[in-house]
């Protein structure tokens, strides 16, 4: 039998009644029901890097004005659809402080999550015209979305972008948009699960070729200003997020509460429409929808018909929020620096006990210390490795179901390990070194 700090028999028991016999492609829910019951069984406490969940308290600005709003009768009342005019309009100031862009309070529409902001993206953006197919995904990326477009009955494609960085990005990139196929572009900035940061040359390149091949860019910016690289932190000054808003005219931005505002419970992210492609015509949206109008079918067809709108007291609780970073009195990104000083300390004890990052490099320069890292093992594949951690109470994600081209990684998450836990976490890393020796040169 093999003698590991944690029960061997328990961890391949929950194994087997869970059906996963390669955790390489497990999601990352079926992680988290698995660790939940090995600690539930063992009474061990796991070092938990699976879910990417916010691990700081949520502002009190937003849940004083949510209370406020429930006091004064919202919960009786559907929202607009469309959302509150005090939380689009902070919205958008959002957007002009902290983007140096301009979107119209018309096109910023609350969505439960960035998650319905993607599928309603996909349902409107993958239907514009009958001769495309789907999205092209820059990975690796959230499978869960790509989990969406397959629901949707959508195809798609993706490449791993770590290997086309700079210019040479634009060969790749228009490998797959000159078959003409392509409808739209989606990517993560930051890059979750990798932390890699798409610079500014890089999103000219996108933002060139997406309009030479008319196709909408989905910028999912649930970890806004979270490159702790430079300080995106001071509204109306320099520098600012960078964003495909600079570089075309047809994209739509995912804005997150979950990460940056620690908001995840309350579901709530923004749908920023370009005013340009708010207000284009598609004849061929008349197969699914009342209008060709792209804006109105986003609103008024798909995002209706999955919800009668985002909960109203949230969206006064999110305009509050807003309201405050927009007028510099609540200053987000401060609070949020928690976690790169955390991955950094992190990083250090994984590899000073074996392990590599693998995902490793930003273009020229060291990936930076943020909400995620990836991590691999000399000579494991993702599954054997995560598998293998389970027995020293640790937990992850495969790289595998993110559409990266590496092999042998796991995406390690920081926001719920607290840094009392950092004694154990070198410990039973020290453990796993001597279990599993390798050379360090």
């Amino acid at each position: 039998m093999k003698k590991t700090p944690v029960d061997y028999n328990i961890v391949k028991t929950r194994l087997r009644e869970n059906g996963l016999t390669n955790l390489g492609i497990a999601s990352i829910r079926e992680i988290v029901k698995l660790v939940n019951q090995i600690e539930s069984d063992t009474g061990i406490k796991f070092i938990r890097m699976e879910m990417g969940v916010p691990g700081l308290l949520p502002p009190s600005i937003g849940m004083e004005a949510e209370i406020a709003a429930l006091r004064n009768g919202v919960a009786a009342v559907y929202p607009d659809i469309e959302g509150v005019r005090p939380l689009k309009d902070e919205a958008s100031r959002f957007i002009k402080l902290f983007l140096d862009i301009d979107i119209n309070q018309l096109g910023c529409i609350p969505t439960v999550g960035s998650m319905m902001g993607s599928m309603i993206s996909f349902l409107v953006a993958n239907r514009n015209d009958k001769t495309k197919e789907g999205t092209l995904f820059l990975d690796p990326g959230f499978p869960v979305q790509k989990t969406q477009v397959k629901m949707l009955g959508h195809d798609y494609h993706s490449f791993d972008i770590f290997y086309h960085r700079g210019t040479k990005l634009k060969h790749k990139l228009e490998s797959y948009l000159k078959s003409g196929k392509i409808s739209s572009i989606l990517y993560s900035n930051p890059n979750n699960p990798t932390w890699m940061c798409l610079n500014e040359e890089e999103l000219a390149i996108i933002g060139e070729l997406s309009r030479k091949y008319d196709v909408i860019v989905i910028e999912d910016l649930a970890y806004f200003g979270m490159d702790f690289r430079k300080d995106y932190s001071k509204p109306g000054l320099p520098p600012f997020q960078p964003t495909i808003g600079r570089y075309t005219d047809d994209y739509i931005i995912l804005i997150s509460s979950s990460k940056v505002f620690s908001y995840a419970g309350q579901r709530i992210g923004i749908m920023a429409i370009s005013d340009h492609l708010y207000d284009r015509h598609y004849p061929d949206l008349l197969r699914y929808y009342s209008t060709d109008k792209f804006g109105h079918s986003m609103v008024y067809g798909a995002l209706y018909g999955l919800s009668a709108g985002v909960s109203h007291s949230v969206q006064y609780g999110f305009a509050a929020l807003l309201k405050a970073v927009n007028e510099g009195y609540y200053r987000f990104i401060d609070d949020v620096r928690e976690y790169g000083e955390k991955a950094k300390v992190m990083k250090a004890l994984f590899t000073s006990n074996g392990f590599r990052i693998l995902y490793d490099m930003d273009v020229n320069e060291p990936i930076a210390d943020g909400f995620y890292f990836t991590i691999s093992y000399p000579g494991m594949t993702s599954s054997g490795l995560l598998e293998e951690l389970l027995y020293y109470g640790i937990s992850a994600i495969s790289l595998d179901i993110t559409g990266s081209k590496k092999i042998g990684g796991l995406r390690a998450c920081v926001s719920h390990v607290s840094r009392t836990q950092f004694i154990d976490l070198k410990t039973r890393l020290k453990s796993f070194y001597k279990d599993h020796p390798v050379n360090m040169n």
